[in-house]
């Protein structure tokens, strides 16, 4: 039996699975905690990475490891390959300002969506480059390589270093790259000249490597000896991988972000802005939606009425549909989509009935599912075809988000069994970089059956989709 792992570096935790690459079982897995803020040392990423391998029970038996890791965050490599500054991440909105400039002196939205498939916000890396050029100057001179963090800890995976094995051995995928905003998933080459534009000067950049290349073999110490190096991708791309989701399938997420995602084999260049023109981890595109509230709101109205989540849930399904008008916009930390980094939370049509907890409740998960369905809408726009939404995240193990979703969303939801799905599907990309380093030709990944799905489907409740849209624009930007 041949062992694989899988890792995913996310924003609140490192968790790492090992399976069997033949079939997918589960063998251990281990898990660590990040530091919270928008910004974090990487060195923090690789503490974790080795708890979490520890936890597991060691890498000494596994013969292949891929990365999966947070989306856009900003790291920046010196001459010598230290890390310049603390890394910027994907939830650090501090560079909307730069995006909004970047759009108009490059031509603005459509130039963007037709040059890399997406119009840059606060999250993508090209925006966190041109705000350090623009505030740290000094930081920016210094970067020689910039990379995202999948990137940084695949490399320092093959290094028994601090400072990694050189900048040849950069590596990244074509699924992480996209989110970048410096390249072109429809071409698959770096627009080195957005690139210059952000950061002031042209930089060294990881190579893209396809879907089932070997990114290099594994020597840091402690890690595993000698085990083939898969491409590694970023979170969403790994997820869908993990859920083996298909062309007509709809990943929707609720995690620290909220995320709308489908495959398809054609990319997207949405003008708006709203969708992210993406590319997955198997050679075809990823067209996304992102939010930047999603399983907080839950936590945060739990906090605010003392209960559990499963009280929380509980509460929700006691109360009737569209929570009689009630309405919570839940831009918590701001947003991203729509386009509001300034944006706060709001809560509309509270009366004197519908001050209640359970009303509360329930307008909290309908406010978090309305957000993601607008997603969806955009998705459609954009040419997507929807047979069914496959949902994954913290936020599915909520009954009342499973059982509300099909009639906001308006399709049938099938819920996995819980699961660290971006693991899994890192997990799975190394077994097909195992199978490919042994001459085994394949174009698709493993399959690995996916057993004890739950689908719920309701019928479409438009009244609450039409109030949300009511109030959704009444909150602060």
């Amino acid at each position: 039996m041949s062992l694989v792992a899988g890792v995913d570096s996310s924003t609140q935790s490192c968790k790492v699975v090992i399976r069997d690459a033949e079939t997918g079982r589960l063998v251990r897995e281990g898990r660590s905690t990040h530091p919270d803020g928008t910004e974090v040392d990487p060195a923090a990423w690789w503490q974790a990475l080795g708890e979490a391998v520890t936890a597991a029970g060691g890498l000494d038996d596994v013969e292949a490891v891929s990365v999966g890791a947070q989306q856009h965050g900003m790291v920046t490599l010196d001459a010598d390959g230290a890390v310049v500054r603390p890394a910027l991440l994907w939830n650090d909105t501090r560079s909307a300002p730069a995006a909004l400039r970047l759009i108009s002196e490059r031509g603005g939205p459509q130039v963007w969506a037709d040059g890399v498939g997406s119009v840059p916000v606060a999250s993508f890396t090209v925006t966190k480059l041109a705000w350090m050029a623009e505030h740290e100057p000094e930081n920016a001179a210094r970067t020689e390589a910039v990379c995202l963090p999948h990137d940084w800890l695949s490399w320092r995976l093959q290094s028994s270093t601090a400072t990694g094995p050189g900048f040849d051995a950069l590596a990244t995928d074509r699924g992480d790259a996209s989110g970048t905003g410096y390249f072109a998933p429809a071409t698959n080459e770096y627009r080195r000249d957005l690139l210059i534009a952000a950061l002031g000067h042209d930089a060294r950049l990881p190579r893209v490597l396809g879907p089932a290349d070997q990114g290099g073999v594994t020597a840091a110490k402690g890690i595993s000896s000698d085990a083939v190096l898969g491409a590694g991708t970023g979170d969403n791309m790994a997820a869908a991988l993990g859920v083996g989701a298909l062309p007509g399938d709809v990943i929707v997420s609720i995690g620290t972000s909220g995320v709308v995602s489908a495959i398809s084999d054609v990319p997207a260049a949405d003008p708006t802005g709203i969708v992210a023109g993406f590319a997955d981890a198997t050679g075809r595109f990823l067209p996304l939606v992102c939010t930047l509230n999603a399983a907080r709101v839950l936590d945060a109205v739990a906090t605010l009425l003392q209960c559990s989540h499963e009280e929380l849930a509980r509460l929700a399904l006691s109360a009737p549909s569209g929570a009689d008008g009630l309405v919570l916009v839940p831009y918590f930390e701001g947003e991203r989509t729509p386009n509001r980094p300034g944006a706060s939370g709001a809560v509309h049509g509270l009366r004197l009935h519908t001050s209640t907890p359970a009303h509360l409740a329930r307008a909290a998960v309908e406010g978090l599912l309305c957000g993601l369905a607008d997603g969806l809408d955009a998705l459609v726009a954009e040419g997507a075809q929807v047979r069914r939404v496959l949902l994954v995240g913290g936020g599915a193990r909520s009954e009342a988000v499973c059982r509300i979703a099909p009639a906001v969303l308006g399709y049938p939801v099938v819920v996995p069994p819980p699961g660290e799905y971006v693991a899994d599907g890192a997990a799975r990309q190394a077994a097909w970089a195992l199978a490919r380093s042994r001459g085994e030709s394949s174009n698709e990944p493993p399959n690995w059956p996916l057993e004890g799905s739950q689908t719920y489907e309701a019928d479409r409740t438009p009244s609450v989709r039409e109030r949300y849209a009511e109030v959704r624009d009444l909150t602060e930007s």
